[in-house]
């Protein structure tokens, strides 16, 4: 992975890099587990988390591995921004560069009740409204990744506050919510 050090690195690899936890530039199965724990997720979600997303992620990150991918499904941090699936937010661009037009526009079309917030029926909207038309891969990938991040982060109130959306696309917010429940751990 040599200049990696020179080139900058995007928000979409910033949001996966949480993932790779010895910071190889590969996220494997068993780091993805890891990172799903981190964040509070259970043993299932973790589990069935891991093998999906490696499964789904890892040939379109390494196209130079050709007809025979890994079997280890190691997804490629740098090269993320080729497994960017459809029907999605468009917060991404195709280099995985964040786009705050994009990032602005998800509250000014769908955040009725908050300004600065989602409710899950809005969120439920955005989803819908962001469909492709067939491309049923990335509706479920959607909606997954979405469901995960409101059962983790919602608020009191059933809320989804921007700046926690924000951290999930800067990726910061996996790194603060590791920190936090490492040091709810350690007090009880």
């Amino acid at each position: 992975m040599e200049g990696n050090c020179e080139r900058e690195e995007h928000a979409l690899e910033k949001h996966v890099a949480f993932f790779d936890r010895n910071h190889d530039g590969l996220v494997y199965p068993w780091e993805t587990y890891e990172g799903f724990r981190a964040i509070g997720c259970g043993i299932p979600l973790s589990a069935i988390s891991a093998i999906l997303i490696n499964l789904a992620l890892s040939h379109k990150t390494r196209p130079e591995q050709g007809k025979f991918p890994s079997l280890l499904f190691p997804i490629e941090v740098a090269n993320i921004h080729k497994a960017k699936h459809g029907s999605d937010s468009g917060v991404y661009d195709s280099k995985g560069r964040f786009v705050p037009e994009k990032f602005e526009a998800i509250f000014r079309r769908h955040a009725r009740t908050h300004p600065d917030a989602l409710t899950s029926d809005e969120l439920l909207e955005m989803l819908r409204s962001n469909r492709e038309p067939k491309d049923y891969k990335g509706w479920v990938a959607s909606w997954s990744e979405w469901q995960v991040l409101y059962y983790l982060c919602k608020d009191n109130k059933g809320l989804l506050p921007k700046g926690t959306i924000h951290g999930v696309y800067d990726g910061s917010l996996f790194e603060r919510m590791a920190k936090e429940r490492e040091s709810s751990t350690k007090k009880s």
